[in-house]
């Protein structure tokens, strides 16, 4: 049986430096943003990620896309 995927969604990630633990590790947090066109382009939501970190109070230490999709059988 021949299973094909489709696209459904993404997310936009934007993982935040909020600090130092006791040991001097990074600390992180991560912003969400739903509802991402599956179709959007990886450089328009890098830059989306880019602008909206000038906004945040914490620094921007990554930027992810978690795509969704919909398995189902072909044919």
């Amino acid at each position: 049986m021949a299973v094909r995927s489709v696209a459904t969604g993404s997310v936009l990630r934007m993982q935040l430096q909020i600090g130092v633990d006791g040991k001097g590790a990074p600390v992180y947090r991560n912003k969400n943003l739903n509802n991402v066109k599956p179709g959007a382009a990886d450089q328009e939501l890098f830059d989306v990620a880019q602008a909206l970190a000038g906004l945040q109070t914490y620094t921007l230490a990554g930027v992810l896309r978690v795509n969704t999709v919909r398995l189902e059988e072909a044919g």
